[in-house]
């Protein structure tokens, strides 16, 4: 799993080249590549947004910032991508036409959609998994505990 605050630096670099392209009257074509890879990473952002709000027992216990500090964060990181959004519909409407913002917009919907299916999926499997392999080992383990001294016990019968 991606943080919100490497997925929020990420759209931050993609939002800065996508402006340098349109900036130096780059083709559409050329600035669709960096507009998925920000739509990817605010993507990852909301996601990663979405599981620090059931975090992890670990992350729970561990964590060493505040609930504040980090709910302050993610709250300027969400005002900045609405920002960034807000000034890209505006510069590509007008390098590239009226329409384009609405051309992006459903562009915006098949990669959130095909990441849905693909990336998202596969990480709750991994996640399941490993939630599997700890509660079987966690299991074991409180079954060699049991079995063991119910070993110890009848050794200690056999003594007396």
């Amino acid at each position: 799993m991606i943080d919100p605050i490497t997925a929020f630096t990420m759209a931050s670099a993609a939002f800065s080249t996508v402006k340098k392209f349109v900036e130096a009257g780059r083709e559409l074509e050329d600035t669709v590549g960096q507009l998925g890879k920000w739509y990817g990473a605010v993507s990852d952002f909301r996601r990663a947004e979405q599981e620090n709000k059931n975090p992890p027992l670990f992350k729970k216990l561990f964590n060493a910032g505040s609930v504040e500090e980090e709910a302050l964060a993610i709250m300027m990181h969400n005002k900045k991508i609405q920002e960034q959004e807000y000034e890209l519909k505006i510069i590509l409407n007008l390098r590239y036409g009226p329409n384009t913002w609405e051309q992006l917009m459903q562009l915006r919907r098949k990669i959130a959609k095909e990441r849905q299916e693909t990336v998202y999926r596969q990480q709750e499997m991994r996640k399941a998994l490993l939630d599997g392999i700890l509660t079987v080992a966690l299991a074991l383990v409180g079954m060699a505990i049991v079995g063991g001294m119910v070993y110890g016990v009848g050794l200690y019968k056999e003594w007396w």
